[in-house]
């Protein structure tokens, strides 16, 4: 294992700054307590960062290169991010849950603005000056008096100073950022357009050869017998079986292609569920017991109420469905397993790693080349185990990248769920009940932002037909869906409008100016949809951001409907930089069109039934409506992530939409099944 301070030394000597764990967060206490991440200015200026979050297309590289730039006073094009190395980089609990801004962000901009003070120190004792009177500015620290300046390389030269981050450094406050809060370009942008950047899937090793997996029958298939004799006469091929896991090595693709499929196995299955029965199945099959959050009485709330509704509202699984499948190198040198791949959780993975080969913390290196997306789908190390069991076995490299069909088929998914709500309101248009019950589909999202005194919300686990995990905003978009389209049942049976009932239903400042913000970019109330068109509203809040989205639809009963119009109003705190804040909410705009019309995995009989894309319906270019964003810069309040919290409000104002449309209330996701092959 590399030491992270030879890591520096390597580089030359200098300045490096390290940050130590504060007072941390409850959820950050499982954390080490150790030095968390780090800062060095080489001889010649240049400035390394390092962090374990990973870049996947969300932007982080960027913003986090900016808050340096901004804290430190140095060029953007003198940083460089070291990302997501297990040996590089340190510990931070993965990438994931909108947390690169409001952990990372912090952290950096401390670590740099230690830099920056103590290169004013350096600079004062050098030219004897008081440290007041000196500028730092453009990577160099100035003294306008005397007209003579110096490089941050130059003042750090030759020296090695550590110095733990001091929590009361001077931050720069966002409404006098330069950097931070402006929209800068990718940094490796260029990289990226010409194909010169290398994903996971483009990895290449030295004698390298290409692995494929024999897949079973159908999940949790037995494998009772395996005839490889075909597969292994064939030139350079190297077959692997280890209990249920067989496998191949080759030394090109096609040729591991030809080689499984030369693979003769017998597979012991037994009697699943498929997608008709689903609901019922997660219903029947509760695990453990709910823990509900509960306020007031909700049994008397509902007897005494002037209005009662009790629905229910479903949700298909949905795919990731990833630009770049799963892929990983795996190479062992000396007892040491090195593999790159493309994960959200490179120290995940390792910790996965070591657990399948016994292997001690210092024997694994795991290293992820930006990859192209996870949206929650690529926390768990399959395509990394896998290679890195061919490997051992074949003494050489091996990669291993699945195909769309495996993709489709084996990765985890986004859980679907039951939920059932219950709710009473006053004639008044004031909620007064409220019960909601999620089953398998997850806790995010449970709690409500409306001013309700008598709750009881619970999350039911139960167990999954399907093999599934974290996604996109995990529960929350399930759960804003029921809650949202649950809150505009409630407002058409009170008689008011939909807006208006959610306003008065709210004092949540943060949550009323995104509503007020969307309705007034959308004319809501100004004026009337034509025939056959409806409008639809919905607001959300999750991962510390707050969104409200206003939807048109032309719908007619019997046809699916065209999204004609969306709008939408998110606020997350101090924006950072506004093109990746607006290609973020657009983003998932674009994503959630997918799970609220089409996006549905079909299965029986343990086998996944439209596992490729002819069959899987993703929004497509002619499915892409008008999109306007309202970004909210509130520069009084943290920065939080946006990877999550807009991509919830999508799929509740389409079907209040359709419902305005067409007087039909659909509760279950998707929203539209005909015609979507």
């Amino acid at each position: 294992m590399i030491d992270r301070r030879q890591f520096f030394q390597a580089l030359g000597g200098g300045l490096a700054i390290f940050i130590a764990r504060e007072e941390a967060p409850a959820q950050q206490q499982a954390l080490p307590q150790e030095i968390d991440a780090w800062l060095h200015i080489g001889k010649d200026g240049a400035i390394t960062v390092s962090t374990g979050k990973v870049e996947m297309g969300q932007g982080a590289r960027t913003e986090l290169t900016q808050v340096v730039a901004e804290e430190l006073r140095a060029p953007v094009a003198s940083i460089t991010m070291v990302m997501g190395d297990t040996d590089l980089t340190p510990f931070d609990g993965g990438t994931a849950g909108s947390q690169t801004t409001p952990r990372m962000v912090p952290q950096l901009r401390k670590a740099a603005a230690t830099a920056r003070e103590m290169l004013l120190d350096l600079a004062a004792e050098k030219w004897g000056v008081d440290r007041a009177a000196l500028v730092v500015s453009g990577g160099k620290v100035a003294d306008p008096k005397a007209g003579r300046s110096a490089g941050f390389g130059e003042l750090a030269e030759g020296r090695k100073l550590l110095k733990i981050i001091d929590a009361s450094v001077p931050l720069t406050p966002p409404e006098q950022w330069k950097v931070a809060g402006t929209p800068l370009a990718k940094v490796n942008a260029r990289n990226i357009v010409t194909g010169r950047h290398r994903y996971p899937s483009d990895i290449t090793r030295p004698g390298m050869l290409h692995g494929k997996v024999l897949r079973p029958a159908a999940f949790g298939a037995l494998l009772v017998s395996l005839d490889a004799s075909a597969a292994e006469a064939m030139e350079g091929v190297k077959v692997v079986r280890d209990g249920d896991f067989a496998a191949v090595a080759a030394p090109t693709p096609q040729a591991a292609e030809r080689a499984v499929a030369a693979l003769k196995a017998e597979w012991k299955t037994t009697p699943q569920p498929n997608r008709a029965e689903l609901f019922d199945y997660l219903k029947k099959n509760m695990q453990g017991r709910a823990n509900p959050n509960e306020r007031g009485s909700v049994e008397k709330a509902l007897a005494e109420a002037d209005t009662r509704l009790r629905e229910t509202y479903t949700v298909a699984y949905i795919a990731h469905a990833p630009l770049e499948p799963r892929a990983a190198v795996a190479e062992w040198n000396d007892g040491k397993l090195t593999v790159w791949t493309g994960t959200q959780r490179p120290f995940g993975v390792r910790n996965e790693l070591m657990a399948a080969f016994s292997l001690p913390q210092d024997r694994v290196r795991v290293l992820m080349p930006d990859t192209g997306s996870g949206y929650g789908g690529k926390h768990m190390g399959d395509a990394a185990i896998e290679a890195a069991r061919l490997a051992r076995a074949a003494g050489k490299p091996v990669k291993v990248v699945w195909t769309r069909q495996e993709e489709f088929s084996w990765a985890y998914f986004r859980p679907a769920g039951v939920i059932e709500v219950a709710s009473g309101v006053r004639k008044d248009g004031i909620i007064t009940a409220w019960e909601f019950t999620n089953y398998n589909s997850g806790g995010a999202g449970l709690q409500i932002a409306y001013d309700i005194p008598n709750y009881r919300i619970a999350f039911q686990p139960a167990r999954s037909p399907l093999r599934q995990g974290s996604y996109r905003a995990l529960a929350a978009t399930a759960n804003h869906f029921a809650r949202e389209t649950h809150i505009d049942e409630l407002a058409h049976a009170a008689g008011m409008d939909a807006l208006e009932f959610r306003l008065k239903n709210t004092q949540d400042p943060r949550f009323r100016a995104v509503l007020e913000a969307a309705a007034a970019r959308f004319g809501w109330g100004k004026t009337k949809p034509a025939p056959g068109h409806g409008f639809g509203i919905a607001a959300g809040w999750e991962k510390g951001g707050y969104v409200a989205t206003c939807v048109e639809v032309a719908a007619r009963p019997g046809a699916n409907p065209k999204i004609e119009r969306v709008v939408e109003a998110f606020e997350c705190g101090a924006i950072i930089n506004p093109d990746n804040l607006k290609n973020q909410i657009e983003g998932a705009i674009l994503m959630g069109l997918g799970g609220a019309l089409f996006e549905a995995i079909d299965f029986a009989d343990g086998r996944i039934l439209n596992a490729r894309f002819s069959r899987y319906r993703v929004p497509r270019f002619s499915d892409v409506p008008p999109i306007e964003t309202v970004m909210l810069d509130r520069k009084d309040l943290p920065s939080a992530g946006a990877g999550e919290c807009p991509i919830v409000g999508i799929a509740p104002a389409i079907g209040n939409a359709i419902f305005a449309a067409t007087g039909t209330r659909l509760r279950s996701l998707p929203l539209v099944l005909k015609g979507s092959a």
